[in-house]
C-alpha cells in the first residue's frame, strides 16, 4: 500500500501547482514520491514497477487536464493516456539506465532525457505540451522573471535539479552514508541546495525590480479595446445567426468607441474580438463575407481603428484530382481547405489575414496526413483538417501614416513559447491572443490558459492583449501581470492601453538553449547506454 500511496501523493503535489495559485514552489519537491516509490520498488524487487509509475502519470494528468473531455470525450481520454504513456516511457528509460549507470548518473539521464522530450513534444506532429514541466509557475510569476532568459524549460530543469538534490540527500541519510561524510561535506551539501533553491528567487527579484514600471505608457503605446461577447460556441448558430452575432459585437464595440466617433485627430486604436467568431471568410475574396463587410462598414466612421477578430476562412481549388490530403471535396473538381485564420481590417478595407500554425490535434488537424486522411476518409471525415502557415506572421494595425507590427497568437498557440518569440523576432511591438476557451465550460482549463499568457509575456517581455469569447480576457504586462481580468460567462469590454517595445530578451534571440542542450546530453548519454550494453555481453 506505501507505494500506491506514494504513486498518490506524487500526483496530488504535480497537480496543485496547475490547479491552486501561487503554488508553483511545491513543484521543487513535486517528484520526491516517485523517485522514492522507484527506489523501495527496486529494493523490493518488485515485478512490473511500470504499472505503478504509469498510473502515477495518468492520475496527474488526469487531475489537471480532465476538463478536455468536455469538448471531447474520446480526445481528453486519449490525450490522458498517450501523454501519461509517453511520461511513463521516460521514466522506463531510467529504469534501464540504471542497470548500466551507477550512482548520480542514471537520475542524471532521467532529467535530460525529460527535459529533451519536453522539447521535442513541442515540434511533433502529436503535440500536447501543456504539463510541462516550467509551467507549474504560470501563476507564481515572482519567481520565474528569469525565464527572460530561458523560457520555460529552465522551470522544468530547476525543478528536475531541486528534486533530485533533495532526493540524493533523503537516500544518503537513509544509508547512513551522509552522517559519515566530515562536516565539510555536509556542510557544502547544505549550503548548495540553499543556493539551488534560493539564487533563482533572489535572481528573480532582482530581475523584476527592472520592470516594475513595465506598463509606463510615457512612451510609444497603443490603445485597446478588447470586446468579449460571450456567446456559447456549443450553440453558436442554433440560438444566433452570424448577423445577430456581428451585431452584439459591433454594439459593444460602439459604446466603447463613442468618443471615438468622426474624430479625425484620434491616434491608432486595436479593436480585439475573439478566436473564430465567424465562418464566413474566403480567403482572397473578404467581400463575399457579409461579417467583413460590415465591419468594414462600421470601421468607415471611426478613423484610426483596426479590428482584429478571429474566423474559420477557406480557400477554394478547382482540380479534377485531390490537391491535397488535407483538401475536402465539395462537388466534382471543387475543392477547399480550412484555416483557423486572424484578419486585421479598418475602415478603408485593407486586410491581412494569418492562419493558426499550431493546431489541435484531432480538433483542427489530422496529424500525418498521408497515412490517416485516407483513413478519415473512410470513417466520413470526423477529424479536422485546418491547414496552417509554415511560420509565424504579424499583423499591422495602421493609421495616421503609423504602422505597428504586432504578433497574434491564436489559442493553442500561446501554449508554445519558442513558437511564440518567432512573432518578437520579425518585429512584433506587443502581443494579441485570441481564444474560445468556452468548450471545455467552467473549469481549471480556461484558467490554465490564461496563466500561460504570462509564461509568454516574461519570455519576450511584450505586453499582450488577450481576448476570450467567454472569458478570461486581460491585458498582461510585460512583467506577466495579469491586469483587468474580465469575469467567466459574462459580456465585457476592457479598454485600456498598451506599451510597444523593441527590446529583444535574451531567450527571444537564442531560443532554448536549455532544451538543445539537454538534448545533447541525452544523445551524448543513450549511445553510453548502447555501448555499455553491447560490450558488455
Amino acid at each position: 500500500m506505501i507505494l500506491w500511496g506514494m504513486v498518490l501523493l506524487f500526483a496530488v503535489m504535480m497537480s496543485v501547482p496547475f490547479l491552486v495559485p501561487h503554488t508553483g514552489l511545491l513543484a521543487l519537491f513535486g517528484f520526491l514520491p516517485l523517485l522514492a516509490m522507484e527506489r523501495i520498488a527496486t529494493l523490493l524487487e518488485k515485478k512490473r514497477v511500470w504499472i505503478y509509475h504509469y498510473s502515477a502519470f495518468v492520475l496527474w494528468n488526469a487531475f489537471t487536464t480532465f476538463w478536455v473531455c468536455n469538448a471531447t470525450v474520446g480526445g481528453g481520454i486519449f490525450a490522458i493516456l498517450a501523454n501519461s504513456l509517453q511520461m511513463s516511457l521516460v521514466f522506463g528509460l531510467f529504469r534501464w539506465s540504471k542497470r548500466r549507470f551507477t550512482g548520480a548518473l542514471p537520475y542524471i539521464f532521467l532529467m535530460v532525457t525529460w527535459i529533451a522530450w519536453e522539447r521535442f513534444y513541442f515540434d511533433a506532429e502529436i503535440s500536447w505540451p501543456w504539463l510541462v514541466l516550467g509551467n507549474s509557475f504560470a501563476r507564481t510569476t515572482w519567481a520565474i522573471q528569469w525565464y527572460e532568459a530561458t523560457g520555460a524549460l529552465g522551470g522544468s530543469l530547476w525543478i528536475w535539479l531541486c528534486n533530485l538534490s533533495v532526493f540524493g540527500m533523503l537516500v544518503s541519510a537513509s544509508d547512513g552514508s551522509l552522517f559519515r561524510w566530515n562536516i565539510k561535506a555536509k556542510a557544502a551539501s547544505v549550503a548548495g541546495l540553499c543556493i539551488l533553491f534560493a539564487a533563482p528567487l533572489i535572481i528573480s527579484g532582482a530581475i523584476g525590480n527592472r520592470y516594475r514600471d513595465c506598463m509606463d505608457l510615457s512612451g510609444e503605446s497603443l490603445d485597446v479595446v478588447i470586446v468579449q461577447p460571450n456567446i456559447d460556441p456549443y450553440h453558436k448558430f442554433q440560438a444566433l445567426t452570424q448577423a445577430q452575432q456581428n451585431g452584439i459585437l459591433l454594439q459593444q464595440a460602439e459604446k466603447a468607441l463613442k468618443h471615438r466617433k468622426a474624430d479625425s485627430t484620434a491616434g491608432p486604436l486595436l479593436l480585439l474580438a475573439p478566436e473564430t467568431f465567424t465562418n464566413d471568410i474566403t480567403c482572397g475574396d473578404y467581400p463575399r463575407s457579409r461579417t467583413w463587410r460590415g465591419f468594414t462598414s462600421f470601421l468607415k466612421d471611426y478613423p484610426g481603428v483596426n479590428l482584429l477578430f478571429g474566423a474559420s476562412s477557406y480557400e477554394y481549388i478547382r482540380s479534377e484530382e485531390a490537391p491535397s490530403y488535407t483538401a475536402r471535396n465539395i462537388d466534382g473538381p471543387l475543392w477547399y481547405e480550412s484555416h483557423n485564420s486572424a484578419l486585421i481590417t479598418d475602415g478603408s478595407a485593407r486586410t491581412e489575414i494569418y492562419h493558426k500554425s499550431k493546431l489541435v490535434v484531432g480538433v483542427e488537424h489530422t496529424p500525418y496526413p498521408r497515412i490517416f486522411c485516407p483513413i478519415d476518409n473512410m470513417l466520413g471525415g470526423v477529424m479536422g483538417r485546418c491547414v496552417g502557415q509554415e511560420e509565424a506572421g504579424l499583423l499591422n494595425v495602421q493609421a495616421e501614416g503609423r504602422t505597428i507590427p504586432l504578433g497574434c497568437a491564436v489559442c493553442y498557440e500561446s501554449v508554445y513559447g519558442e513558437y511564440f518569440t518567432e512573432y518578437v523576432r520579425k518585429g512584433a511591438q506587443a502581443m494579441t491572443i485570441i481564444t474560445n476557451d468556452a468548450w471545455w465550460g467552467n473549469t481549471p482549463g480556461y484558467r490554465q490558459h490564461l496563466s500561460y499568457a504570462s509564461l509568454r509575456a516574461i519570455e519576450t517581455r511584450r505586453a499582450i492583449a488577450r481576448c476570450a469569447n467567454t472569458g478570461i480576457s486581460a491585458i498582461i504586462s510585460p512583467e506577466g501581470k495579469i491586469l483587468q481580468p474580465t469575469p467567466w460567462w459574462e459580456q465585457a469590454v476592457i479598454s485600456s492601453s498598451i506599451p510597444l517595445r523593441e527590446d529583444i530578451t535574451f531567450y527571444v534571440s537564442h531560443g532554448d538553449i536549455t532544451g538543445r542542450i539537454c538534448t545533447f546530453l541525452f544523445i551524448l548519454l543513450l549511445l553510453a547506454l548502447v555501448v555499455r550494453g553491447t560490450t558488455e555481453r
